[in-house]
């Protein structure tokens, strides 16, 4: 059995692990258990009531984080001909065609997001094996398979997140990071909230939302009481 730290035995005497907090209680537990000596990533993974073999019940989609991500998002377009300057132009660490395929296809994974354009998809499927294990396949319903290559990447560098479930029904998506304030993370929460609501696969039948629990990037879990957050009113 491998041994727990001081350090995270003393986190996990700062969460009850029977109750489920109120979202503002959470988030503001999570920012005191980021302890680490680097800025923790704020994480939430949220158990939904779907079986993903079943194509009409099965979650892949994009969510606007209002505060942004707290990290400099790598962008990577996979373009042809003027695309490929327009996507330097508009912010792109890296844009190429055929030879950038080739360079990821050996391994080069020096970005967070992929946009391809629809006509370099063919080209694009090859990788399947190489993006599709580390969620970085393009995709329309991702918003990363487009023509408008300007307003995908200032979209993604904003904060704009894909996200999708796992095989288990089970959504691990971060939302910030551990030194946002805790109006920012409360904040983004429920916008990552709101848009899973918005986005209920039309075959999921009964309870949708099963449990929710956030935590920083090496910190304790904590339960978040659903209904609050589904039912939480933020002013404007």
């Amino acid at each position: 059995m491998a041994k727990v730290s001081k350090r995270m035995t003393a986190l996990y005497e700062k969460v009850d692990s029977d109750r489920d907090y109120e979202p503002a209680e959470a988030v503001k537990l999570l920012k005191e258990t980021a302890t680490a000596k680097f800025t923790e990533t704020a994480e939430a993974h949220i158990r939904l009531g779907i079986d993903p073999k079943y194509t009409d019940q099965q979650l892949r989609t994009t969510v606007a984080l209002p505060k942004g991500t707290g990290q400099d998002v790598k962008v990577a377009v996979v373009a042809r001909g003027e695309k490929v300057n327009e996507a330097t132009e508009a912010g792109a660490a890296l844009s190429g065609s055929e030879e950038l395929i080739d360079e990821i296809s050996k391994g080069m994974m020096d970005f967070d997001v992929l946009v391809a354009t629809p006509d370099m998809m063919p080209k694009v499927a090859k990788l399947g094996r190489v993006l599709g294990p580390r969620g970085l396949m393009p995709s329309p319903k991702g918003g990363t398979v487009t023509f408008d290559l300007a307003n995908a990447i200032q979209e993604f560098k904003a904060g704009k997140l894909e996200f999708r479930a796992d095989r288990t029904g089970i959504v691990h998506v971060k939302f910030g990071k551990a030194d946002f304030s805790e109006a920012d993370l409360l904040e983004n929460l429920k916008a990552l909230q709101e848009t899973i609501d918005r986005n209920r696969p039309s075959g999921a039948k009964g309870r949708f939302w099963r449990s929710v629990s956030v935590s920083s990037t090496m910190g304790p879990s904590i339960s978040v009481d659903i209904q609050a957050l589904r039912d939480l009113k933020l002013d404007e």
